[in-house]
């Protein structure tokens, strides 16, 4: 408690409402986009850490741990919202399901292996590229028409399961542009990386909180990898805002949906990547 002391009541009260408005722009995101939110939870929380002179050698873990341990509920209600409304489509989420398990295992693992830089870099360079292919994609482009056989759609799963836990999302800021790739209905996409988001959130929450056990130089309350503060003031925002998220997705057009997509991974990029070099 020694650190709350150094900090005015009015700086905390700051930082509470800060965390709070990123909790409903993160469950807007997570009705809206599919993408679980983590896009918006972990550059906050890293910016948030650096601000509060956390330990840069924990600073992202706790940021991507913590995130995923956000994305849970938020999860259950967007993925809820979408399949009421019929844009969850089962047989595509069947044959990713494995795949994205062993792909969480895998990323599990490196998260208690690679350091605060790589994953800040990674999340940067994912995000980049994803937004310019959303932005720059042309109108039809595709690589296929469906998801390919068990191999193909293992690997995909393996790829979005992997990459999704060292980045601390829900899996949408990547199955929604390689499903709309395959030709998979946007809005269909979107439903479909909301139900990923509970299936790598889950498992991966639990590897940051196990590897970050013990660990030294985390934030006060923090239970392995995962802050507990940002935890309590996030999760309830996000779960009122995912809904309405979700309406707002089947008001709108596909092509406003890619472009608000592509522009808002874009700008968290540029985030990240300051914050690599700063």
């Amino acid at each position: 408690m020694d650190f709350f002391a150094d900090y005015s009541a009015g700086w905390l009260i700051g930082l509470a409402l800060s965390l709070m408005v990123t909790g409903i722009i993160a469950g807007l995101m997570a009705g809206l986009l599919g993408v679980g939110g983590g896009i918006v939870i972990v550059p906050v929380l890293y910016h948030l850490f650096t601000f509060l002179g956390i330990d840069e050698a924990v600073r992202m873990h706790v940021a991507v741990g913590t995130s995923l341990a956000t994305i849970i509920p938020t999860s259950i209600i967007s993925s809820r919202s979408h399949y009421n409304r019929g844009s969850l489509d089962p047989s595509i989420l069947k044959k990713l399901i494995p795949g994205v398990v062993i792909g969480v295992g895998i990323g599990a693992i490196l998260s208690g292996i690679l350091n605060g830089q790589v994953l800040t870099a990674i999340f940067a360079v994912m995000a980049l590229l994803v937004a310019l292919n959303m932005a720059f994609k042309k109108e039809g482009f595709s690589i296929g028409n469906g998801l390919p056989g068990p191999a193909g759609s293992g690997a995909l799963g393996v790829f979005i399961g992997g990459i999704s836990t060292l980045m601390g999302i829900g899996g949408g800021t990547l199955s929604v542009p390689i499903l709309s790739a395959l030709r998979v209905p946007m809005i269909n996409a979107v439903g479909t990386g909301a139900a990923l988001g509970f299936v790598i959130s889950v498992p991966g929450a639990l590897a940051f909180l196990f590897n970050g056990m013990g660990v030294e130089a985390r934030p006060p309350l923090t239970l392995g990898y995962v802050n507990l503060i940002g935890l309590a003031l996030i999760v309830p925002a996000t779960m009122l805002m995912a809904p309405v998220g979700a309406r707002i997705a089947h008001a709108i057009n596909g092509k406003l949906l890619k472009q608000l997509f592509a522009l808002f991974l874009f700008i968290t990029s540029l985030r990240m990547f300051y914050g690599i070099i700063g």
